[in-house]
């Protein structure tokens, strides 16, 4: 099951600074949107103010059409799954523990049932030779896809990806992206914060691009890469492409 999210006229200042100004953005149920844009523009911090590892200072998120800041938090984040760049995973357990854990902490699954759906998780991502083994003997492309298994294994209804690739080595970008393109395809719905250009023109449905805290410009992919309307991100494509 997929959901839509809807974030409308988020506002969020750290400190000093405003991080965001007024974001809008929506993502259909089943569909990708991809976020792209410079360093420092926000991306990131809006992925955690959408699953509320951040408090908007204003604005709404709505899961389904329905506004999620005033649920327990913990519940939302079991309906979002989140990769981050860095994979996060548990040294002192192995592969199949570390996507058990949550399966039995938040969904009350007993540990047959939890290391059942960590190996069919495992499955998914090609992994499942290595349910026993630990993190650190797999590759970070291989420990990026563990981290998707993880998140996949609570069973979200939309998946949140922040940067998942720009701490792997070029080799490995390869096939997480694949696996990412995979999901997609099989209708779960995503919001991609990245600078791979090639997987926001060819997977995304929308592209939106950030700058300075707000979304500059909008659209589907061949209009954003192809017909850029603004300056700032014309001067972006011709830095990045």
């Amino acid at each position: 099951m997929s959901a839509s999210l809807t974030g409308t006229d988020l506002h969020l200042r750290l400190g000093h600074n405003d991080v965001l100004r007024g974001i809008d953005i929506h993502v259909a149920a089943g569909k990708t949107a991809t976020v792209i844009g410079p360093s420092g523009s926000g991306k990131s911090t809006l992925l955690r103010v959408l699953n509320r590892l951040h408090e908007p200072d204003r604005g709404d998120v709505l899961l389904d059409g329905k506004s999620v800041l005033t649920e327990n938090p913990d519940r939302l984040r079991r309906r979002i799954g989140m990769v981050f760049q860095h994979f996060n995973l548990f040294p002192h357990r192995s592969v199949a523990d570390n996507i058990a854990l949550g399966p039995r902490k938040l969904r009350g699954l007993d540990r047959e049932q939890a290391r059942a759906l960590a190996l069919e998780q495992l499955e998914v991502v090609g992994l499942r030779d290595k349910a026993d083994a630990r993190p650190a003997q797999l590759s970070g492309g291989q420990q990026q896809r563990v981290a998707i298994a993880r998140a996949l294994a609570m069973r979200p209804e939309i998946m949140f990806f922040d940067e998942a690739t720009s701490a792997l080595d070029p080799e490995l970008v390869k096939g997480v992206l694949a696996l990412m393109t995979d999901l997609a395809a099989g209708g779960m719905s995503m919001i991609v914060v990245t600078h791979e250009m090639g997987f926001a023109r060819t997977v995304s449905d929308s592209v939106f691009f950030m700058d300075a805290g707000r979304v500059v410009e909008t659209g589907t992919p061949d209009a954003l890469f192809d017909d850029p309307q603004t300056p700032r991100l014309r001067r972006f494509l011709s830095d990045v492409l």
